[in-house]
């Protein structure tokens, strides 16, 4: 049967794109399909969304010819504040300090809004020629046989690839279709997602405080605004999400603090349930999962997108390598060192992150003073501090190609 395209990429998110770009740089011809219309995905106004890049993805986007573009937009992650605290009585002393001076590489990461993200990469991919975006469509079913994958759309088209990729979300159809289950647990929390303007400049510091409810991430934008990812218990956020501004702004102050000096808000206001789900499988008959597809944690570490970037580095790699060396690309033998590389890596940040959220988001006594004194004691130790920085940085572990900056 005729290939209409090499590969399929069900979901035309940041990962999907990003896969696309990638995969048409290893030679590959794709097609994109997405659910949303092309008019929801261009919105130029600043809503207050953004994203903490860690080094190696600023590197991953400068190697698919991306960063140029968007740099200018972008605020350098330049120090990082990590310390435990409650509301209205700020924080402990006892807290570990992240400075990108301490490794050679530069600043660890880059904060830079979705609008300006999200619209390089549907640039990108509109000017390739061997990417096609069908917008407003959505993957009904999908049967893989030993030549091919057949993909049948809502409007009743039929698509034929070597390789279907999923990259459509927690709720994956393309993971539930191909018998793929997953792990997790509700964590009973909410993200309350805003920017704020601030009176004071935050000198690119990042500060991730830790709070009886959840964590309180406070990550630099350019000039004197700030993105925050606000973790409360899920009754609370729902009734804080319901407030209007003012009565908004007031819950957060006293969380906030005023080491930044008068606050506003600056943008909408979003609100994400908290949960831990993984893929107990990143592949299956002539399928691979990318992205909240495959893996889905807890957002106090700002690893979502760098996880899910680094899947598509990866995948591109594997499937890059498989085609040189003449294989089926969406066959196991090509398709499971995927599965090798990143399952693991995946799995130890998700139980990492899991319990870490458990040991701080409470205002136990006992454990308070373990924490303190535990933050202390890797902050004194300049070998930890640099581990860590690197792993935030995201130099850790074997890294793909686009990763180090290179060609695929």
């Amino acid at each position: 049967m005729t290939l209409d395209t090499d590969i399929l990429i069900a979901g035309g998110g940041l990962n999907g794109s990003a896969l696309a770009l990638a995969l048409a740089q290893a030679g590959f011809s794709c097609t994109i399909i997405d659910s949303l219309p092309e008019s929801d995905r261009t919105d130029a106004d600043f809503d207050g969304r953004g994203y903490a890049l860690a080094l190696t993805s600023q590197r991953m986007l400068a190697a698919l010819g991306l960063w140029a573009e968007i740099s200018g937009f972008s605020q350098p992650i330049l120090d990082i504040k990590v310390s435990d605290g409650r509301p209205s009585e700020g924080a402990s002393p006892y807290h570990i300090h992240f400075d990108h001076t301490e490794i050679e590489e530069g600043p660890m990461g880059h904060m830079i809004e979705d609008r300006y993200l999200r619209r390089a990469l549907l640039d990108k991919v509109a000017q390739s020629d061997v990417i096609t975006h069908l917008s407003g469509q959505t993957v009904l079913d999908h049967k893989a046989d030993a030549s091919g994958v057949t993909v049948t759309l809502d409007n009743g088209k039929t698509l034929r690839a070597l390789l279907l990729i999923g990259s459509d979300g927690r709720q994956s159809g393309v993971a539930q279709r191909s018998g793929i289950r997953r792990t997790g647990w509700q964590y009973e929390q909410a993200s309350l997602v805003c920017a704020v303007e601030h009176e004071l400049p935050h000198n690119g510091c990042a500060h991730q405080l830790f709070l009886p409810a959840g964590p309180l991430a406070i990550l630099p934008l350019p000039q004197n605004r700030s993105s925050i990812v606000w973790t409360e218990s899920t009754g609370r956020a729902d009734a804080i999400q319901a407030m209007d501004d003012a009565d908004y702004l007031a819950c957060l102050r006293p969380c906030f603090g005023s080491f930044l000096g008068e606050i506003k808000l600056a943008g909408a206001r979003f609100k994400y349930p908290l949960g831990l789900s993984l893929a107990q499988a990143f592949v299956a008959d002539r399928v691979a999962l990318v992205g909240d597809a495959a893996h889905g944690i807890h957002p106090l570490a700002g690893q979502g997108l760098n996880l899910g970037l680094r899947d598509v580095a990866a995948l591109a790699q594997v499937l890059a390598d498989a085609a040189r060396r003449g294989q089926d690309i969406g066959s196991p033998m090509a398709l499971q060192p995927y599965q090798q590389w990143r399952r693991f890596d995946t799995a130890s940040l998700a139980v990492a992150t899991d319990g870490i959220n458990k040991l701080f988001s409470n205002d136990n006594p006992l454990l308070r003073s373990l924490r303190d004194l535990g933050l202390g004691a890797v902050n004194a130790v300049p070998s930890a501090r640099r581990s860590l920085i690197r792993q935030a940085a995201g130099l850790t572990g074997e890294l793909p190609r686009l990763m180090q900056g290179r060609a695929i």
